[in-house]
């Protein structure tokens, strides 16, 4: 089984945290949210058994990889910057790219900005979406219509963070439990963001599961 190399390189400004396994061509694997790049460990050993090179990082903002503060840092320029930059830095020319949820995002945005860099771009549930005629945020309230979107929660700062430093094992328990599929099934009949009724917050629409079944 290809054991996984951690390190941290410089990349775009960033102090990174990167996991590796295997050799060959390139592959990066790009995390969405709420995740960090253990999503990819399946996936790591898959690719490196089948003789690639695969890498996934931490991205902006999550797990060992630096976390501007400023609101600015976090625009599409700087998180394909971010990839550009983690090729530079491991010395790579050109990679096949695998985005997931958020990181789906990035990848197809980095083969419009970087088409160069980019070898192949895999979307896992993202497909690539044409630039908005209004802004996200005012497309994202029409399609809530007063219910909980999340992405809207957390754009007022401090809100979000307060609830989910309250009590991290929970907020992390009410992410990471696996549902059952009748719940799976209601949350994929609501619009994209939105998670149940108006009010209260994330971990309102998470229940708690401390003896739960959660994704290995």
């Amino acid at each position: 089984m290809p054991e996984f190399t951690h390190r941290q390189v410089q990349a775009n400004g960033l102090n990174m945290h990167v996991v590796e396994a295997g050799s060959g061509f390139p592959v990066v694997l790009c995390h969405g949210f709420p995740e960090i790049w253990y999503s990819w460990r399946h996936q790591l050993r898959a690719l490196a058994d089948a003789g690639f090179r695969a890498i996934a990082p931490d991205q902006r903002g999550y797990g060992d990889t630096d976390a501007p503060q400023p609101i600015e840092a976090y625009t599409i320029h700087h998180l394909v910057g971010d990839l550009t930059g983690l090729l530079d830095a491991l010395g790579i020319e050109k990679a096949a790219i695998v985005g997931h949820d958020w990181g789906g995002i990035v990848v197809w945005q980095a083969a419009l900005l970087a088409p160069h860099r980019v070898a192949a771009v895999v979307g896992v549930n993202t497909p690539p979406f044409p630039r908005s005629t209004a802004p996200p945020t005012q497309i994202m309230r029409a399609i809530a219509q007063g219910n909980f979107h999340y992405m809207l929660y957390f754009q007022e700062p401090g809100v979000a963070e307060a609830e989910l430093e309250r009590d991290v094992r929970r907020s992390l328990r009410g992410f990471y439990q696996r549902f059952p599929k009748e719940a799976v099934t209601a949350t994929k009949s609501r619009p994209p963001g939105v998670w149940g009724g108006a009010g209260g917050g994330v971990l309102d629409k998470l229940p708690d599961a401390p003896h739960g079944d959660f994704l290995t």
